[in-house]
């Protein structure tokens, strides 16, 4: 034994190896499983639900080893009692798991007098148990620091790893759900995630959170006092080093990865010549305890000897939950109702609190509705039975004072707002009572905005809703009956206010002025509630109407136009064009055109109905003009067959225009005319300058345009012109005609019955929407989309004549081609016989034999093929007939 000592001594002067703070707190390595059950007062539970023992408890231990395991190991159930108090012998309970007495389990009690447990897991070696319990008691102290630390650390590690577990199952691309679900998380756990992970992209956010840096351990003082076993008072130590390390980054575990070093080295200094003690976090699940190493084991000296803590020996230090907010009220009519209570991690981590309930504290008629404890919802979530939970003023108790269980059936204080509630259940063995909350249990009423507040349009705005009972609201809205609802979100008010008053947030992009609801939607409520609200225009600055004489069009500017809904001019109320308006500038119509004097006011209607006036600008008459007459001339291509327009405004493309104006003033030569599509695609000016106009008097104007040249070969759709003053004053815009593409026919060939089809040949045959032979279109044959070629088959002109085609670019209108040279009639058929009546019989003459052969028949010949070529060069040969 002296020798003993003396190795052990040297052993502990000796300085242990260095250590990486990541790998030694990272308990990633399985360990055995060891089966508990805990036995007090004739009741049973299983360890996972069981924060702490007493005296004269019943312990069964059994070692859960697989069939195949070789090497024996020794399980050793040690009881404590002080720093300072050398345990008996008997206190020490040797189980051989390898022994078939044991392969039932071993009951092992608390004796009387002791204040820690610990399991030791050891191999099988001469004298191991008797070395192993001198070792103990030799230094009881430092293994009751040990079994202290280890509960500690087992509780921070099974609240990490319902945090990370929980996390993985939050949308990794929804960082709105990943920083709320890590809060509520982090609430109702004590942890404070690594908030340098809401800096990182969104993709990486969740795997920073549960993966880079696990959140930092916040001292509850209740963990340390479930913990608690030295008789000095609470072993706070390892949550202290855990809130006071700086995350190292390297690992899940490195939040707390000094404390847990800092236990590793402690245990790691208790070794002999024969023994390596190493920790052991234990993570139970039901009567299980399923235990995690940071280091693999050794089965050669120094044989390994696995610790692990055991619940500490005092009473029962039930969970001090509390509400999450102050004045919190809970809605019973909420389908999914969560109690959300903060300040016992250890509930929702572990299973020491179960058979919870919330009772509801009423008049002749208590309910109990069971309850869950759920991290990730962030409080006790009300348990749902098969048919569905009932609201509670559809429920209906017999009460009497006579006789309670035989009254007459009456709603239990349905008329009451709200009702009291306690949180009770089983802490371990011990049961307790939670924290009293109010609840709502009928729909609010009786709402309005309260508060001198109001929503400004376009600016972010805060409101006071206020009503009787606002626990219940599920949704608000805002709404003007036409548009998309926006969102409106919204929390309790602070202080006293909270029990009847919401603070409520109104997007500012999102609204604009005018009358709106708030939509008030309630849990279990068959339709919402509404409340009237007008949005106002905010920081509204009119600078001037400006209006041409006589016209219908004026232009408004200033700061914040656009929350104007009309403004009165003269006799006319003119109203917000459809487009071209921006936040400074809008655009006006009215119905007739008006003169105003110039500086008069005009009156402008906001649309939150409030009346600003605003100046008159009166400008010099807008300059007009009148279409006289338009021509159109195709142009014929060398070599083409020509393509008739119908329309009698279509204007081809490749082709010239001219069209006569007439203004109401002398033309200025400084005056344009502007020519362009409808949509604005393409357009063109045209002056006296450049020739394309010349004047023909003081107030006509003769225009020439080539379209090919002026807009390119992607033109077409409705023209339009309008005048342009030399100061950039634009007039009216007035309709000019159609521009059409037209494809370029080289030649058609044709082909009679049974065929009765036309081919032809050209460029930009895909301008055609469809071929017909007859005006009707009775058999079109379509161009499809994406046609390309140079050559197509339409159906045979039904006279022989004309050919009909529609353009894509006017398919409203028809067009038609006349075929150089018609096509040939058909041959008309051979006209019947006409029976002759027999001859007179002649003088009898010797008989035809029956096997003469007859004459043979006259063959047809078939219809030719007319090819129809486009017409010949005049320097050419004219052709054979």
């Amino acid at each position: 034994m002296k020798l003993l000592r003396t190795t052990a001594c040297a052993l502990a002067a000796v300085a242990p190896l260095a250590l990486h703070a990541d790998d030694a707190a990272r308990f990633d390595l399985a360990g055995p499983k060891i089966s508990v059950r805990v036995t007090r007062g004739g009741k049973t539970l299983p360890i996972s639900q069981v924060p702490n023992l007493m005296t004269g408890d019943k312990l069964w231990v059994k070692a859960n080893l697989p069939p195949t395991q070789s090497n024996h190991l020794l399980l050793i159930v040690a009881f404590l009692r002080g720093t300072t108090n050398e345990p008996p012998d008997k206190w020490f309970t040797k189980i051989e798991t390898w022994d078939k007495k044991s392969a039932e389990g071993t009951t092992v009690e608390v004796p009387e007098g002791a204040e820690q447990a610990l399991l030791f897991i050891a191999p099988e070696t001469g004298g191991d148990f008797e070395t192993l319990r001198s070792a103990v008691k030799g230094k009881p102290g430092q293994f009751i620091r040990a079994d202290s630390d280890l509960n500690q650390a087992s509780f921070e590690q099974q609240r990490t790893d319902r945090y990370l577990a929980a996390m993985k199952n939050v949308p990794a691309n929804d960082p709105k759900a990943v920083q709320e679900r890590s809060a509520k998380l982090a609430s109702t756990l004590a942890l404070k995630p690594n908030a340098d992970c809401y800096k990182q992209p969104v993709e990486q956010q969740l795997n920073c959170l549960t993966v880079t840096s696990a959140p930092l351990i916040l001292s509850d003082g209740h963990g340390q006092t479930v913990a608690e076993a030295l008789s000095t008072g609470p072993s706070s130590d390892f949550v202290n080093a855990a809130s006071a390390t700086q995350a190292a980054g390297a690992g899940v575990y490195s939040a707390y990865v000094g404390a847990v070093v800092d236990l590793v080295h402690l245990v790691s200094t208790l070794h002999t010549a024969q023994y390596q003690y190493i920790p052991a976090l234990s993570f139970p699940d039901a009567e299980t305890l399923n235990l995690k190493l940071n280091s693999p084991p050794s089965f050669v000296n120094p044989k390994s000897v696995m610790v692990v803590g055991l619940p500490a020996i005092q009473k029962a230090v039930p969970p001090p939950l509390h509400a999450h907010a102050a004045n919190q009220v809970a809605c019973l009519l909420q389908p999914n109702l969560t109690l959300l209570l903060d300040g016992a991690p250890l509930v929702y981590s572990t299973s020491y609190a179960h058979d919870l309930m919330l009772h509801l504290n009423r008049t002749g008629a208590p309910t109990d509705l069971p309850l869950k404890p759920d991290a990730f919802e962030g409080g006790l979530v009300v348990v749902k039975d098969d048919g569905g939970r009932k609201p509670l003023n559809d429920i209906k108790l017999n009460a009497t004072a006579s006789e309670p269980s035989k009254a007459e059936a009456k709603p239990a204080a349905a008329t009451d707002l709200t009702v009291t509630g306690t949180v009770r259940g089983l802490w371990g063995f011990d049961s307790f009572d939670g924290p009293t909350l109010t609840l709502q249990q009928v729909d609010g009423k009786n709402w309005k905005v309260v508060g001198n507040t109001q929503v400004i349009a376009g600016q972010e705005s805060h409101l006071s809703l206020q009503g009787n009972g606002t626990a219940c609201i599920q949704k608000i809205a805002l709404t003007t009956g036409k548009d998309k609802d926006v969102d409106v979100s919204f929390k309790p008010a602070e202080g006293d206010r909270g029990k009847d008053t919401l603070d409520l947030n109104v997007p500012a992009k999102q609204t604009k002025a005018g009358d709106y609801s708030l939509v008030v939607q309630q849990f279990g409520a068959p339709t919402p509630d509404k409340v009237p609200l007008v949005a106002y225009a905010g920081d509204i600055r009119l600078e001037a109407v400006t209006i041409h004489a006589g016209d219908k069009i004026a232009t408004l500017t200033g700061d914040g136009v656009n929350n104007i809904a009309s403004v009165q001019i003269a006799d006319q109320a003119f109203t917000p064009a459809a487009s071209g308006n921006t936040d400074k500038l809008l655009n006006l119509e009215g119905k007739a055109g008006v003169s105003p004097k110039d500086g008069t006011e005009a009156t402008a209607k906001l649309k939150d109905g409030r009346t600003m006036p605003v100046k008159v600008s009166l400008a010099a008459a807008r300059p007009t003009l009148t279409l006289l007459s338009m021509k159109a001339t195709p142009l014929q291509g060398e070599g083409t067959i020509p393509v008739t327009l119908s329309g009698k405004d279509q204007i081809a493309l490749q082709g010239t225009l001219n069209f006569v104006i007439q203004t109401r003033d002398a033309f200025d030569h400084a005056e344009k005319i502007e020519v362009a599509t409808v949509n604005g695609a393409a357009k063109t000016m045209l002056s006296l300058a450049d020739a394309h106009l010349v004047l023909q008097d003081d107030h006509t104007a003769i225009a020439t345009i080539e379209p090919l040249k002026a807009f390119g070969p992607s033109a077409f759709g409705k023209l339009q012109m309008r005048p342009v003053a030399g100061d950039g004053t634009t007039g009216e815009w007035a309709p000019l005609g159609t521009l059409v593409r037209v494809p370029q026919i080289t030649a058609i060939q044709c082909t009679p019955a049974p065929t009765n089809t036309c081919k032809l040949d050209g460029k930009s045959l895909f301008l055609v929407q469809s071929f017909s032979g007859d005006k009707e279109f009775s058999k079109p044959a379509d161009v499809p989309t994406g046609f390309s070629d140079a050559s197509f088959t339409a159906p045979a002109p039904a006279d022989g004549t004309t050919l009909y085609l529609k353009l894509r670019d006017d398919p409203a209108s028809v067009a038609s081609i006349t075929l150089p040279t018609p096509m040939p009639k058909p041959a008309a058929a051979p006209e019947a016989a006409v029976p002759v009546p027999p001859p007179t019989p002649a003088p009898a003459a010797p008989e035809t034999p029956a096997s003469a052969t007859p004459a043979p028949a006259v063959p047809q010949t078939p219809a030719p093929v007319t090819p129809v070529p486009a017409p010949a060069d005049k320097s050419a040969a004219p052709a054979n007939p």
